[in-house]
């Protein structure tokens, strides 16, 4: 059993071993990258937890977050924070949910912000991180259609004959020249 949690299992975590973002192994049969039917037979399933991986069921994710089962059935339903669903329509949640939900709480509790207003805060701050990660998307394609034009700039210029001589333009003057034809005879 775990001293710090109280859970057997680690806190939630399927096989007790490590946190968000580090890999473990566990039985199959149910748990997040087993193989159904593997239980049986024992074989142990390496997965990898991230931050995102829903692994707390509602009473698990309401003692982390501090707040009643009913209010993230309320949160689910208001779409503020929208778990992963079981097959059986069970909610599970990841430890990114519990984090937006103890926001949630701070935003209604210490700010006073509305249900609706936190709602909008969300979809923003959401609008935001998609407009960032397709930004560095882009600069990663800039980047990459430069140093493929810099290539074909190269191979141009190693393709050039050493005969060739640069040309350069005649340096204009503003100097005024007269000319006069020469007359016959002279």
């Amino acid at each position: 059993m775990d001293p710090n949690s109280g859970h057997s299992n680690g806190g939630g975590v399927p096989g007790g071993r490590g946190g968000p973002g580090q890999v473990g192994v566990g039985l199959g049969g149910g748990l997040p990258g087993s193989v159904p039917g593997s239980r049986a037979s024992g074989a142990r399933v390496a997965y990898t937890l991230t931050e995102h991986t829903p692994v707390y069921v509602i009473s698990v994710a309401a003692q982390l977050s501090g707040l009643h089962p009913q209010t993230l059935r309320q949160y689910d339903r208001l779409g503020l924070v929208s778990p992963d669903r079981t097959a059986g329509r069970g909610r599970r949640y990841s430890a990114r949910d519990i984090e937006q939900l103890r926001e949630v709480q701070r935003l209604s509790q210490e700010e006073g912000i509305n249900l609706a207003g936190i709602k909008r805060i969300i979809e923003l701050e959401n609008q935001v991180n998609a407009l960032r990660a397709r930004v560095a998307e882009l600069q990663g394609e800039v980047a990459s259609a430069g140093a493929a034009a810099t290539q074909r700039e190269a191979a141009v210029h190693a393709s050039y004959r050493r005969d060739l001589v640069p040309y350069a333009p005649a340096r204009q003057s503003s100097a005024l020249v007269v000319w006069r034809p020469k007359r016959r005879g002279e």
